[in-house]
């Protein structure tokens, strides 16, 4: 039972604190939200696309804005196997790596003028910063969602000793803590109740629906997806996709005669 009861009041614990994360984006990043979405609005209504990029578990924000149903269909979500939590030492170490992200890029359609967010918890590491460096060397816009209060106090893994939110145009706060857990548990130190993901997430769908928002205001009809489990999803879907595919590195050309899945 007692073991049963410290699980409860951690939960409760942990559901308050996320309530207070939630309110500090609500408060602290409305403004640098709706600067974000005018600059990609700007982008997407002249035919451009949103690029997406984190690795590790920053790699989820990128994806759940991937293909999305409800969400913009002309997002590229810079998904490398070898960046996620798949082979979690080796990623350790690639994400560490000086000139890795230069490599990465290769595989990409970037264009001068265009937005990417990159997203790195620590903003430490050497791959999220080196992406920074090269798409802003060719011409791109850097929004960096990071955790202000643990990478004000980090050390840069690259070699310019540069952090990464030093190198953004716009600074996105997930307004998570030091060492992203939240709860300590015991007389250890030791904590549980990651923030970063939650915030992550939390601040690109809204920052997808003030997208949304602002290129209704120029005008320009936003390209969302819809489920393909409704009626005439697919049908809606594979139209969208046919304007985007060839610059999309994970977009399939739509078939006819396939079933496209969004949830």
């Amino acid at each position: 039972m007692r073991g049963k009861g410290m699980q409860m009041n951690l939960v409760d614990r942990y559901i308050e604190e996320l309530e207070k994360q939630l309110n500090m984006i609500r408060t602290s990043q409305k403004d640098s939200i709706q600067k974000a979405a005018d600059r990609i609005a700007d982008s997407i209504a002249k035919g451009g696309i949103l690029h997406v990029f984190g690795s590790g578990h920053s790699h989820m924000i990128a994806e759940d804005v991937f293909h999305r149903a409800g969400g913009l269909i002309c997002v590229n979500a810079m998904l490398e196997e070898s960046l996620m939590e798949i082979n979690v030492g080796r990623t350790t170490q690639l994400e560490r790596l000086n000139g890795y992200a230069s490599i990465l890029l290769n595989g990409y359609d970037l264009k001068a003028g265009e937005v990417i967010i990159i997203v790195s918890n620590s903003g430490m590491n050497a791959v999220p910063i080196e992406m920074a460096i090269e798409c802003k060397a060719r011409g791109l816009y850097i929004i960096v969602l990071t955790n202000m209060d643990h990478t004000s106090t980090a050390d840069s893994r690259h070699e310019s000793g540069k952090k990464l939110y030093e190198l953004a145009d716009l600074v996105l706060d997930n307004c998570g803590v030091y060492g992203d857990a939240v709860l300590s548990y015991d007389q250890s130190g030791k904590k549980v109740g990651p923030t970063s993901t939650i915030g992550g997430l939390i601040i690109i769908q809204t920052l997808m629906i003030a997208i949304v928002e602002e290129l209704i205001k120029r005008n320009a009809s936003p390209p969302v997806l819809v489920s393909a489990n409704t009626e005439g999803g697919d049908k809606h879907n594979k139209q969208l996709i046919a304007r985007y595919y060839d610059r999309i590195k994970y977009l399939a050309k739509p078939n006819q005669n396939s079933n496209e899945s969004e949830t």
